[in-house]
């Protein structure tokens, strides 16, 4: 199947009409994004939006050999109009299969928010989910049982993390599908963090106008051949290790929360332990569990080395430094006579035994830790020992990362990756 993606924006479009956000202000060359609209092989259109016959045309498309025509979602707003010799417009009801003319066959998928989505399979088997804004899949299993994994699924990836989730969890995407974010409109993040989001959701996003080949390419002489449309941009790297740092209340747990958010199964290990009696801490750990999906598991535990090195879902580490303050807890590393006597020793080689199961590990691992070196200096010799001892921590657990980030007022920013 050939795809060209003639819009890849929410329905109102980046940027929108007349909005003065900064998001929709800094919208320009090719972050600026029509409608969502796909074409396929240049004969099914999905979602008619203004502009159409213009955009296929900056595509190197017409809209001549369009025949059929199916819409994803109520299209809100004026009337749209119908270019000449377009087929009408219809939403075709859910679970309805449908084989058109030029042999592709569409089966419409329920969702849980208005909206209908589409399930298309090629000439040669191969698999399209496009799904319409703010929507997740109702159900993955078609009528002959459990529906075969995707090729391509083209989705609202960061309205709808979890949507994405419940696919990775029903086995419908894998590892070799290629997942498309569209419906992107202003309440993404502004520049490259949309990229380093989508990344870490193992998806990717395309200008307006992309043109795709899913499946094999065709063979020479066939329309849609891949010398036409180009080699398909390449996917970026998941990244196997983050360490996401920053301040007291900056959003560092919000930011490593949102890296996981569309995987199905995540194991959080929760390092605080539970500290009986206080309230305030007790209300912290209640609001960090409210926020997590009901899918991911926590464990409470400070002994790290083992997950790391086991098989297993994606950990979310939270944090790094009360595990240092544990870790400094078993060699009495407060009582300085202790630290001068072999407790300064064992605990750099406990940090450097965690640094080495973060190099070695074969999960995908979020950690999250303080940065407390920009601060004022402790006026006690055990402060500025536990901030030195996190600073030294988090350059080495950093230095096995992938991608390293420090939130300052919950805004992002890359360090490394």
């Amino acid at each position: 199947m050939e795809l060209t993606l003639l819009g890849t924006g929410a329905p109102e479009g980046l940027p929108r009409p007349d909005c003065p956000c900064a998001v929709c202000a800094t919208a320009l060359g090719d972050a600026a994004r029509a409608a969502t609209a796909l074409l396929v092989d240049g004969s099914l259109l999905l979602d008619l939006t203004p502009g159409i016959a213009f955009a296929a045309a900056r595509a190197g498309h017409t809209l001549g050999q369009v025949r059929q025509v199916l819409l994803s979602h109520p299209h809100d707003g004026p009337a749209m109009e119908i270019p000449a010799g377009l087929p009408q417009p219809a939403r075709v009801p859910d679970g309805r299969e449908l084989t058109l003319i030029s042999g592709q066959r569409v089966r419409a998928v329920a969702t849980d928010a208005p909206g209908t989505g589409y399930e298309v399979t090629g000439h040669d088997g191969e698999r399209l989910l496009y799904l319409p804004p703010g929507a997740a899949a109702a159900g993955t299993s078609g009528p002959e049982g459990p529906a075969a994994p995707y090729d391509t699924v083209l989705m609202d990836v960061l309205g709808r993390p979890d949507a994405l989730a419940r696919l990775r969890e029903a086995g419908v995407v894998t590892p070799d599908t290629d997942v498309l974010a569209v419906h992107l409109g202003h309440d993404v993040p502004a520049g490259r963090e949309t990229v380093r989001r989508l990344t870490a959701a193992g998806a990717r996003a395309v200008p307006d106008g992309t043109r795709l080949t899913v499946g094999p390419p065709p063979a020479p002489g066939v329309r849609g051949l891949a010398a036409d449309t180009g080699p398909a941009p390449a996917r970026p790297p998941l990244p196997r290790r983050t360490l996401v740092l920053g301040g007291a209340r900056s959003g560092k747990s919000l930011e490593a929360e949102r890296r996981l958010a569309a995987w199905p199964e995540v194991l959080y290990v929760a390092t605080g332990g539970t500290r009986d009696g206080d309230r305030e801490w007790a209300a912290r750990v209640s609001l960090h569990r409210e926020r997590r999906p009901p899918s991911w598991r926590t464990a409470e535990t400070c002994d790290l080395v083992p997950l790391l090195a086991e098989e297993g879902p994606p950990l979310l580490l939270d944090c790094l430094s009360l595990w240092l303050t544990d870790a400094m807890d078993r060699v009495d590393a407060w009582d300085d006579a202790a630290w001068a006597g072999g407790g300064e020793r064992e605990l750099r080689e406990r940090c450097a035994e965690l640094a080495d199961a973060v190099r070695t590990t074969r999960r995908t691992v979020v950690a999250v830790s303080n940065e407390v070196g920009s601060g004022i200096v402790p006026a006690t010799s055990a402060g500025r020992r536990y901030r030195d001892e996190l600073g030294r921590l988090n350059a080495a657990v950093a230095a096995e990362c992938e991608h390293v980030l420090l939130v300052v007022a919950g805004q992002p920013l890359p360090l490394k990756g």
